[in-house]
């Protein structure tokens, strides 16, 4: 049995870096797997790879598992009935109908090692599709918010006080119910004893809740002396590498499932006193109705 100190020197040996690249007050964490192995989570790794990904496993791990098969038929020499002696096409496509559970009948085992192999292909179909259908069920049952964040936020007076403001819109014709946003401050700093540090800040909203999130959220902090953002410049924005975090939460009124949605602003993303173009309108007729074609669109102050 290996001693602590053995295996904390094996660790040790282990790649362990992360490279934190900061670019136009964005950062951008490189190797961020560094501690995580793949291999050791295949099922995370199925969920998570685009569905192009997805298609070409399954599409691989199919062809791989045949090309096995035939192989395996081959070395059973003549153990396929009405296959060409050596043909390896003909033992390839009958593993596939074994597979597949066909049975067209023109090819089918005819010795014991044939049926043995027959036998264990059957069963690893039987494991393959339960597999494959269950993998398919969660990733076509994972919900996937589709809530549009204003590119940039704004900083400007809001009743008569500074106020941090960006805007969110739900893009699906759903409703997205117990919606909750936090959002979040995060910037350099050095303690007291000089060590460097990434602190978190908690930035409150005047409504942080909402019962049912249908079309658009305009989110307001009000930058009272209590905030972490009273008093500081653009400038200081800069220098700290302060990023502001918003996280949207709540349950999807389709599928009933909790979802989630997240977004980033950097320093360059905030624009001081400028406000929001209004989406909303009245029609002649009295109705109102909103355009999203300004959601983005943002105004200078007079």
């Amino acid at each position: 049995m290996k001693s602590l100190s053995a295996r904390l020197n094996t660790r040790r040996r282990r790649p362990r870096r992360v490279q934190i690249h900061i670019e136009d007050g964005r950062f951008e964490i490189v190797g961020m797997n560094a501690w995580y192995s793949h291999w050791r989570d295949p099922y995370h790794l199925i969920l998570t790879i685009p569905w192009q990904g997805f298609a070409a496993s399954i599409i691989g791990a199919y062809l791989g598992t045949n090309v096995i098969f035939a192989l395996l038929y081959l070395a059973g020499g003549d153990c396929v009935a009405n296959a060409a002696p050596g043909a390896f096409w003909d033992r390839f496509f009958f593993s596939v109908q074994t597979l597949g559970s066909i049975g067209y009948g023109a090819m089918f085992p005819k010795t014991v090692y044939a049926n043995a192999m027959v036998t264990i292909e059957s069963m690893s179909s039987l494991i393959g599709i339960a597999m494959l259908t269950g993998l398919a069920f969660a990733r076509f049952s994972n919900p996937t918010a589709r809530v549009a964040f204003s590119e940039v936020a704004t900083i400007a007076p809001h009743e008569s006080v500074p106020t941090l403001s960006f805007r969110m819109a739900n893009r699906r014709s759903n409703q997205i119910l117990e919606a909750q946003v936090k959002v979040y401050l995060m910037r350099d700093e050095v303690t007291a004893e000089e060590q460097y540090v990434r602190r978190i800040y908690d930035l409150p909203l005047v409504r942080s809740q909402s019962p049912s999130f249908a079309l658009s959220w305009l989110a307001l902090h009000p930058i009272y002396e209590s905030s972490p953002l009273y008093g500081v410049t653009p400038e200081a924005l800069v220098e700290t590498n302060c990023t502001i975090i918003v996280t949207l939460s709540g349950v999807d009124e389709t599928v009933t499932q909790m979802m989630y949605a997240r977004h980033a602003y950097a320093p360059q993303d905030i624009l001081w006193n400028y406000r929001f173009v209004d989406l909303v309108y009245k029609a002649p007729d009295g109705d109102r109705y909103m355009d999203y074609k300004h959601f983005h669109d943002v105004m200078p102050l007079q």
